[in-house]
């Protein structure tokens, strides 16, 4: 089995925030199926910044789509004001918007696009933007919480009251998102901000994990408390599903360096 790494070891690179310290892994793969990983990960712990984009799939050239959307996110620069940080982020986010609009009226082509999942550390706060089905958890105290709602077909069925699940959608609208980069003149993003605790895990993921893991089994991996097993251990998991899609996970720690209460054991703190 061979799978994409980027920094996936809790003893590299390390970014402190005030008081809190991250440290990051992500893992890819293509998965069983598919032939290209369109899905692409940025991991970047000194500068507090994450990312996963993920090609559309049945589109041209989604690799490209998603490969611009993570280079561009990656000549971000962190800063000491919150707000500052974000409308960075967002402007490259509108600026690789328009260049994949450009290159797909150069093809002759409808769209090249790409959905996309952000997560930046902002003082004692996390600040994520997303457009389209890519997701970002959060595993506090055993729990686990979606902190992004996904920008789709079956979700806006499922907001109108629709009991309906994928399998009852038409092949094309299984999976049919309703924002990403690329889909339009103008880039759509949601934005959402979560105050950290100690000990605060961040999941940020593609659908090809997502749609194929339960919370139950996301929640359970988890609980490993690091980053790099669990970033690992959930790619294999959906592996052992049948990898129908590309398969991504970043997996995002946060510890508060001046808490008295660190276990002993647990060789992530």
């Amino acid at each position: 089995m061979r799978m994409k790494r980027a920094n996936a070891n809790d003893g590299g690179l390390r970014h402190t925030c005030e008081q809190f310290r991250w440290t990051s892994a992500s893992c890819s793969h293509v998965g069983l199926v598919r032939k290209i990983n369109e899905d692409a990960c940025l991991d970047r712990p000194e500068l507090g910044l994450w990312a996963v984009a993920d090609g559309m799939g049945g589109h041209t050239v989604g690799d490209l789509a998603s490969r611009r959307v993570i280079e561009t996110l990656s000549t971000v620069s962190s800063s000491d004001h919150p707000e500052s940080f974000v409308h960075a982020t967002r402007e490259r986010l509108q600026a690789v918007n328009q260049e994949l609009r450009a290159e797909a009226a150069t093809r002759n082509v409808e769209r090249i696009g790409s959905t996309v999942v952000v997560l930046l550390a902002c003082d004692g706060h996390c600040r994520y933007l997303w457009a389209g089905d890519s997701r970002i958890y959060l595993y506090r105290s055993g729990r686990l919480k979606l902190l992004t709602r996904d920008h789709s077909v079956l979700q806006e069925l499922k907001s109108r009251g629709h009991l309906v699940s994928a399998d009852a959608l038409p092949g094309p609208a299984q999976h049919g998102i309703t924002r990403a980069v690329g889909a339009a003149d103008i880039l759509d993003l949601d934005e959402g901000i979560e105050e950290v605790t100690d000990g605060d895990i961040f999941l940020l993921c593609s659908d090809g994990l997502s749609n194929e893991l339960s919370e139950e089994e996301i929640s359970s991996a988890l609980r490993a408390g690091n980053c790099r097993q669990p970033s690992e251990v959930l790619v294999e998991m959906a592996l052992e599903r049948g990898g129908r899609d590309n398969i991504s996970a970043v997996v995002v720690r946060a510890d508060d360096v001046f808490s008295s209460e660190k276990t002993l054991f647990n060789p992530a703190l």
